[in-house]
């Protein structure tokens, strides 16, 4: 088999009896050359996509947007839990609406806890107990609520988050910050 310049279709050079020439019945076959520059540009782009969605940092959280979170230097890293995030339109649980924060800071009554924000945590917190887990590790997390807050939220908006989600048995509350270098 020669050597030569390689064209834009494999197969040109290599004779597929099967593929090419006289059918059963005489008649010519469909050319059957295989056209490789589409499938390559569909790989391509599959490849790159997965990379720019896969986190190899193992990152659980996805900020919303117009939040902005504090800058802190970070202790420890998040852990899977569920998410209550708070920012000047909305208070939602894992994406879940449950209050709007303007109504909660003109709210005079007594009551200190978010009702909807209450029963949800109890719900899930019923349906972390039920799920089949190793108990050390469900030890670990039980309990565990992360707190996603804008930085410019109203601390008694705060207050009521924290004292909603204790209790509802989250008292370990893990705050969501943009980490800062350690000496800024």
């Amino acid at each position: 088999m020669p050597i030569h310049a390689p064209g834009p279709e494999l197969g040109q050079s290599i004779p597929f009896k099967h593929l090419g020439g006289k059918g059963k019945h005489g008649r010519k076959d469909v050319n059957a050359t295989l056209n490789l520059t589409a499938f390559v540009d569909m790989m391509t782009m599959l490849v790159v996509f997965l990379l720019m969605t896969f986190s190899a940092t193992g990152e659980i959280l996805m900020t919303q947007k117009g939040l902005e979170l504090p800058s802190a230097i970070n202790k420890e890293e998040l852990k899977r839990a569920p998410i209550v995030t708070i920012s000047a339109d909305a208070i939602t649980f894992n994406g879940e609406p449950m209050a709007d924060p303007r109504t909660i800071l003109s709210d005079t009554s007594m009551e200190w806890k978010i009702i909807e924000l209450y029963e949800r945590l109890k719900v899930e917190h019923a349906q972390f107990e039920l799920q089949p887990m190793e108990e050390e590790k469900k030890k670990e997390i039980r309990g565990t609520v992360i707190l996603q807050a804008d930085k410019g939220v109203d601390a008694k908006i705060l207050n009521r988050v924290m004292k909603t989600a204790y209790a509802a048995e989250y008292p370990n509350v893990m705050f969501a910050i943009n980490q800062r270098a350690r000496g800024k």
